[in-house]
């Protein structure tokens, strides 16, 4: 099996369950308890990926640049500084760590 039957597979795999999806009925979807568990399953989803991306390496569990500039981030979230000066102050400070280490 190549990686391309692997990606056609994983497609097609996503698209029966959003399909899947339009089979629940609205009534099940509006009850809180459905829609709590979705908006916590998003964030648990999103910070994983996240967790993975920053940790994460082909030799296991490695910190790097990307750990301070991820704090940075996580600080100026907290601060409720705009999006895009976030991504540029972030980038900057992997940049500068990567750059003089």
């Amino acid at each position: 099996m190549t990686i391309w039957h692997i990606v056609l597979l994983a497609s097609i795999a996503v698209l029966a369950l959003k399909l899947a999806g339009f089979a629940v009925p609205a009534a099940w979807a509006e009850k809180p308890t459905a829609a709590r568990l979705a908006n916590l399953l998003t964030v648990a989803l999103l910070s994983a990926l996240v967790v993975v991306q920053t940790f994460g390496s082909t030799r296991g569990f490695e910190v790097d640049a990307r750990l301070p500039a991820i704090a940075l981030a996580a600080v100026l979230f907290a601060l409720r500084v705009p999006f895009i000066l976030v991504i540029i102050a972030a980038a900057l400070v992997a940049a500068a760590i990567r750059a003089f280490s």
